[in-house]
């Protein structure tokens, strides 16, 4: 008995209507990176690992893909190493090549490679899959695309306003209203974490602190705890957790908090600017607001960082982020190059539009017309008219067999085709052809080499 075929967790097939509407999102978003001056690029689906690990922190490092090397790799580990069963010193022996956990640092090591080629600022976009061993959940797969646009060699923070617009741009295109734009800033969190006497676990301060919407504030004081950070800086940083009101509120809270810190001042300073410009352009949909507890995870970040959330009511986790990555090049080696960009949640925004039921209705029609098969002869007269329709750039097919009317209408019906054309033997005598609105049921006989406007349009 053969063995019933699955796909591995956290990993999907998609329908062709379900293309459809992935289709729709990416080309709104690419048509807003376009319009914005962004110009595409593709990196490889799996990089050398020496590009990949230690740029995301410990716990991306271990969300990573490893690829296993080709032929007996085994046979190349001493006993030593292969006996002792551990993981992080047999890695390096088996495997030097990963799937690519973000695009971000593909294209920071894109962008030394090519550094010669590029000019800058260089505004570049990426629409390619990604690959995370994740535990699967609703919004979080193991494999799924990011859309990610970016910005290198422009220090000015009018770059960090323009990625704000991208994201109204977009989600308004997409008739998602009400989305929020959350801003912090990692020279805040730096600040904050040297005026409680833990500059030296900041990583573990923001990776613990990233989690509170998702654990809560007891729950990141105790991972804050088991990590070294002691309950007296806990407790000076109690403010944080508690601050409210509106940006201008808590940027004030905030420098009440780090008035003895320069980079903290630094970062209220740079956001300040940021809202100040926001507030001066506006906003087609979106609303931004400050949220001093934003941390985003990753060691990269250097300035402001973005986190976008579904309009209200829909629970959902984050369908964009980003923020400005200062010197992210230097891993590879040119340095001094400025960085900032944000990535769109394909995966997530999709669920978000089902759930509100926001996408186009029109979406689910593959085929403009389908032309019914009433024999040999008809059917190639049909296939001739269908050809033209081609030409013309109508969606149009003929069912492939003369096969029971009745089951050809019940697959038009299935297919969601608005239009079913009937060239039967009377109509090839006649020289016509009879279109049938599937809808309204309402039939219209049209000459054989005539196409209705509508359908052109």
């Amino acid at each position: 008995m053969a063995h019933k075929p699955s796909i591995p967790k956290g990993t999907r097939d998609f329908s062709p209507a379900e293309i459809a509407k992935r289709n729709h999102i990416l080309n709104t978003i690419k048509g807003q990176f376009q319009r914005f001056g962004f110009q595409p690029i593709e990196t490889p689906s799996f990089e050398n690992s020496e590009t990949l690990l230690g740029k995301y922190g410990e716990e991306g490092d271990r969300l990573i893909f490893k690829i296993l090397n080709s032929g007996d790799f085994i046979s190349k580990v001493d006993d030593v190493t292969y006996s002792s069963k551990n993981s992080s010193s047999l890695a390096p022996k088996i495997t030097d090549k990963a799937l690519r956990y973000d695009l971000t640092v593909p294209f920071a090591r894109y962008v030394v490679m090519h550094q010669n080629e590029i000019d800058f600022p260089f505004k570049r976009y990426q629409i390619q899959p990604v690959w995370r061993a994740d535990r699967p959940q609703k919004g979080r797969f193991r494999e799924f695309y990011q859309c990610d646009a970016d910005v290198v060699g422009a220090n000015s923070l009018l770059q960090e306003v323009e990625f704000i617009q991208l994201y109204d741009a977009v989600f308004t295109d997409l008739g998602l209203t009400g989305t929020t734009i959350k801003m912090n800033n990692r020279k805040v969190l730096s600040g904050i974490a040297e005026v409680i006497g833990a500059q030296h676990l900041l990583v573990d301060f923001t990776v613990a602190l990233d989690k509170l919407d998702k654990i809560g504030e007891g729950k990141v004081k105790e991972e804050m705890l088991s990590k070294g950070i002691s309950t007296a800086a806990i407790q000076k940083a109690n403010p944080l957790f508690q601050m409210r009101g509106n940006a201008a509120s808590q940027l004030e809270q905030l420098r009440e908090l780090l008035e003895d810190s320069v980079i903290g001042l630094q970062g209220i300073q740079e956001m300040e600017e940021i809202i100040s410009a926001v507030n001066t352009l506006g906003l087609r949909s979106a609303k931004l607001e400050l949220d001093v507890t934003l941390a985003r995870g990753l060691n990269y970040y250097t300035g402001a960082i973005f986190e976008v959330s579904a309009p209200e009511g829909v629970a959902m986790g984050s369908i964009g982020g980003g923020g400005r990555y200062d010197d992210l090049t230097g891993i590879f080696g040119l340095n001094d190059v400025s960085g900032v960009g944000i990535s769109f949640g394909l995966d997530r925004i999709y669920l978000v539009l089902e759930e509100l039921d926001l996408f186009p209705k029109s979406i689910g029609q593959s085929l403009q017309v389908l032309c019914l098969n009433f024999g040999t002869e008809e059917g190639l007269a049909a296939l001739k008219l269908v050809s033209q329709m081609r030409t013309k750039g109508i969606k149009a097919d003929m069912y492939p067999a003369a096969t029971k009317v009745q089951k050809q209408f019940k697959y038009a019906d299935k297919r969601n085709v608005p239009y079913v054309i009937l060239l039967g033997a009377k109509e090839l005598e006649e020289n016509c052809y009879i279109l049938k609105d599937m809808a309204s049921g309402e039939q219209t006989t049209f000459k054989i080499n005539d196409i209705p406007a509508f359908l052109l349009g």
